[in-house]
């Protein structure tokens, strides 16, 4: 099963997620040594794709702190990486579409085919703000995103490409050199504007995580969509896992979790992504509370048997990929290899 992780691009997470704070984020030789080893422990481990998030600011108090911009990390991971799936996240209105194809291209040379894209249209309004981008409206930002995948798409796809949208001109675009292969376009979101994006445009829908009936719920609703374009769309699910001997001491330690989460400051991080339909907001689900995109609402918590089997459900309702929160011992050593055929 191909499986995912986050590069190590995003630093000092809300306080409450983290054993302390870190020291001051090195730079040089020392900050290059330790992301180029943690991206490599992550290829030896067989993890086949590594997502480069795109975070502009953060405050690590109620969502991450500091951050490396995903285009000079991406080419510092190209350069230091033999096997691993590339996956740069890029937010339309920060970028023009041109130049990320000109960039995109360049950077499936260098990787021999391994590199893809995650439009993400962007949820934290603030980040907008300071760099001066128009947010746009929610539905109006899948518009953008849209165009911006047209022109993509379009200038892989043809010798010279023109594109006149609401957001995004191009005349006579050529890209040289062309491109070794089609371009893999990756995306999130789950609201209907996301849903009607990824049946039109991207091969590649990231979800939260969820229970079995909402990712089920999520699949078919995107599928349907689909069927309509006549295209096919693929599911990465996000998951953090916590593997334990017993499914009891496993559910032990998430207990002793969510008794430790600060309601005031769940509060403060829904404030901060109100742009965000389904990020941390789930009033239902309190495993939702435990960490980022609802890693742990996949509930992959419990001994290697229950996780394993817990994957083996959602990969029959149509989950293709894991997008897995790292750091897991248990998992690591007992679980992962049995996805990866890395034993």
């Amino acid at each position: 099963m191909p499986t995912c992780t986050w590069a190590p691009t995003v630093f000092e997470g809300p306080k409450w997620l983290r054993p302390s704070r870190e020291h001051e984020l090195p730079a040089g030789e020392a900050l290059q040594q330790r992301v180029i080893g943690r991206v490599r422990q992550i290829e030896a481990l067989g993890i086949s794709h590594l997502l480069i998030a795109q975070r502009w600011w953060g405050s690590a108090e109620e969502i991450e702190g500091s951050s490396l911009d995903c285009l000079a990390m991406t080419t510092l991971f190209a350069a230091h990486t033999e096997t691993i799936q590339l996956i740069t996240a890029v937010h339309p209105g920060f970028f023009q579409p041109a130049t990320v194809a000109k960039w995109g291209a360049t950077m499936d040379r260098i990787t021999n085919g391994r590199w893809s894209i995650n439009v993400t249209s962007g949820w934290y309004l603030k980040e907008f703000e300071m760099y001066g981008v128009d947010p746009l409206e929610h539905d109006e930002r899948y518009v953008r995103s849209s165009e911006f995948i047209e022109v993509l798409q379009g200038a892989w796809n043809n010798e010279e490409f023109s594109f006149d949208g609401e957001h995004y001109r191009v005349r006579g675009l050529r890209l040289e050199p062309r491109p070794t292969q089609s371009l893999t376009v990756y995306q999130g979101g789950q609201s209907d504007a996301a849903v009607a994006m990824a049946a039109r445009y991207s091969d590649w829908m990231f979800l939260n995580g969820g229970s079995p009936e909402k990712i089920a719920g999520i699949i078919g609703k995107v599928r349907r969509a689909a069927a309509e374009t006549g295209r096919d769309v693929r599911f990465a699910m996000h998951a953090h896992p916590l593997c334990r001997a017993t499914d009891a001491e496993a559910w032990e330690e998430i207990d002793k979790r969510i008794a430790a989460v600060d309601p005031k400051f769940l509060e403060e991080r829904q404030r901060s992504t109100s742009g965000a339909e389904g990020m941390w907001a789930s009033a239902e689900d309190v495993l939702s509370h435990l960490d980022t995109n609802e890693g742990f609402s996949a509930r992959l918590i419990g001994s290697p048997e229950s996780v394993l089997e817990g994957i083996e459900g959602f990969r029959e309702l149509g989950v293709d990929m894991l997008h897995l929160t790292l750091g897991d011992t248990m998992f690591e050593e007992v679980v992962l290899p049995e996805l990866t055929g890395n034993s």
